[in-house]
Formats: C-alpha cells, sequence, structure tokens
C-alpha cells in the first residue's frame, strides 16, 4: 500500500486519514497538523523519512511564483531539506496544471463563465496558473496578495504589477515567518472580517481558502467559491453565508477535499519517480487517466 503523508503548519484539529484505491493502487492518505509549529512539523517530516512514498507541505508554500520567476520562503526550504530519501512536494507542480485545467472546465461546460465577472482572488502567487487563465477567459481580477498576506491596503488589478511588487519585496517577504504571511495553527480556526467591500463587489471568490475564511464577512449571497481543501464545517459556514455554489479543484474523498500538496505526492506516488526527475507531461497524463473534474455543490438550493 502507497502511502501519502501532508505535513501542515495548519491546525491538527482539521487532521484526516483515508484509505482509496487510485488507479489500481491502494493508498493510506493523511494529513497532519503542526498548530504552527515549525520546529514539530521539521520533525515530523524527518521521522517520516523512509518510510512513506510522499511527503506533502501543508499551509506553507515552497515558491512564490510570478511568471518565470520563482521565489524561495525560508520556512518551507527547512521543511524541504528535513527529507533526504522521500520526495517532498507542496502542490506547485500540479497547481499550474489542475488549476488551469479547472478553470477552463468550468468555462468549457458552462458551469461557471468567467467573462466580464468579477473576480477576487486571495492570493495570485500561490495560484498564477488559475489567475492566468482566469485572465484568458475573460475574468476582471482584483489580486488580495498584498491585502491577505501583508495586511496592506494595496489590492492589484494586473500580474505585471504583482511581479513589481513581489520584485521590490521579496527580500523580505521570503525571510519572513510563514505565520506572519499565512494562517498557520489556531489562526485557521478564527474569522475576523475585513477587507468586507472586496468581497461584496466580486462575483467570484477564488484562492486558498484559509485567506478567503480569514476575513469574510457574515454574508456572501450569491457568491461563487474556487478553493480547496475544505471540510464539512467549512461547506456549512459558506451555506451559512449564503454562497450560491463551491468549486473545489480536487475531489472531495470521504468528506472533504484535500490540498494540491497532497494531490501531488499522490501522483508522484504513482509515477513512482522523484519531481525533478519526471518528464514533462507525467501530471498531465496521470490526471487524464484518473478523468478528474472539479467537484461543484449548490448550496442553495
Amino acid at each position: 500500500m502507497k502511502r501519502v503523508v501532508s505535513v501542515s503548519l495548519g491546525s491538527s484539529k482539521r487532521d484526516h486519514k483515508i484509505e482509496a484505491q487510485i488507479l489500481g493502487q491502494a493508498f493510506t492518505v493523511e494529513r497532519r497538523g503542526t498548530d504552527g509549529s515549525l520546529e514539530r512539523a521539521v520533525a515530523l517530516i524527518r521521522e517520516l523519512d523512509g518510510k512513506v512514498d510522499a511527503i506533502g507541505l501543508g499551509g506553507v508554500d515552497l515558491y512564490l511564483v510570478s511568471g518565470r520567476r520563482r521565489y524561495v520562503l525560508r520556512d518551507a526550504r527547512q521543511m524541504l531539506e528535513a527529507a533526504t530519501e522521500t520526495p517532498v512536494v507542496d502542490g506547485t507542480g500540479l497547481k499550474n496544471t489542475l488549476e488551469r485545467r479547472t478553470v477552463a472546465w468550468l468555462d468549457d461546460h458552462d458551469v461557471v463563465k468567467f467573462s466580464g465577472k468579477e473576480i477576487l482572488l486571495v492570493s495570485a502567487l500561490d495560484r498564477y496558473g488559475m489567475a492566468e487563465e482566469m485572465l484568458a477567459r475573460g475574468g476582471r481580477l482584483l489580486l488580495g496578495d498584498a491585502l491577505f498576506g501583508l495586511g496592506l491596503p494595496l489590492p492589484l488589478r494586473s500580474l505585471r504589477s504583482l511581479g513589481a511588487l513581489l520584485w521590490v519585496l521579496s527580500p523580505i517577504v521570503c525571510r519572513l515567518p510563514m505565520s506572519v504571511l499565512y494562517p498557520t495553527g489556531k489562526k485557521q480556526e478564527e474569522i475576523t472580517p475585513r477587507f468586507g467591500r472586496y468581497y461584496r463587489a466580486a462575483d467570484i471568490i477564488a484562492g486558498d481558502l484559509h485567506f478567503i475564511r480569514r476575513y469574510m464577512p457574515d454574508t456572501l449571497q450569491g457568491k461563487i467559491i474556487i478553493t480547496n481543501t475544505v471540510t464539512a464545517d467549512n461547506e456549512e459556514e459558506f451555506r451559512e453565508r449564503g454562497v450560491h455554489m463551491l468549486v473545489t479543484t480536487t475531489p472531495k474523498m470521504e468528506g472533504r477535499s484535500f490540498g494540491t500538496n497532497v494531490m501531488e505526492g499522490i501522483l508522484v506516488a504513482l509515477a513512482g519517480k522523484h519531481p525533478d526527475d519526471l518528464e514533462e507531461g507525467t501530471y498531465e497524463a496521470l490526471l487524464e487517466s484518473m478523468d478528474l473534474t472539479p467537484r461543484v455543490e449548490i448550496l442553495d438550493e
């Protein structure tokens, strides 16, 4: 049996474990949170190294991506380097493929039409492929990276402006603790309404679940949410706020959708190779074999 474990800086209350058959292979898939402790995450990765088929990094991105530029985050590098045998992935290699496919599938199947829609993408740096595909489909993006990641009152309207901001701030941002840049530990359980006008103006709210939840208002009437790592409790929170449609880019498995780091870990385990050794198009071919489609739920029926 293949085993994939996501080691997350997030809350341990969101831990989950399942067994599943994927392309004829038996899998154990597990998420283990360390409640914001980088030290515990590094220790757990060292403990798992060589004993599992792939390790995912949750609650953290190894890279911030802007076009062809990639910036490495210090905390994520420590987690990556804690393993010397088992492949470690953060979902970056899959996001560019899976999330582009999700946007294209939704648009092509008339589930969500992006042309002319106001879209709040809470962070494009960890979903650059999604941002590009939404723009290609005619969406009008407001990029919330400075708002949600840094708390700066700088709503951005173009990927070029995002790239310029990151170029200026990257020497500082990449050295900041992940807890400053992203909700980790108990912060993942908190909701403090903020930036309400940007939520209200959006037809579609997309991106990382914890960024969306962190500041969401009491009402999201009629909104479309495109995200992942959704639990049954998260789904109920959205339903109570009047969300019309919930889309997750990863499939629902036993009541929840896992993060892209988990899905990338599954693909690496199926391929049986280190991510650096995979041929171009391997992820795409495996996704085609799995016949994955986005999870779409209407919540206001």
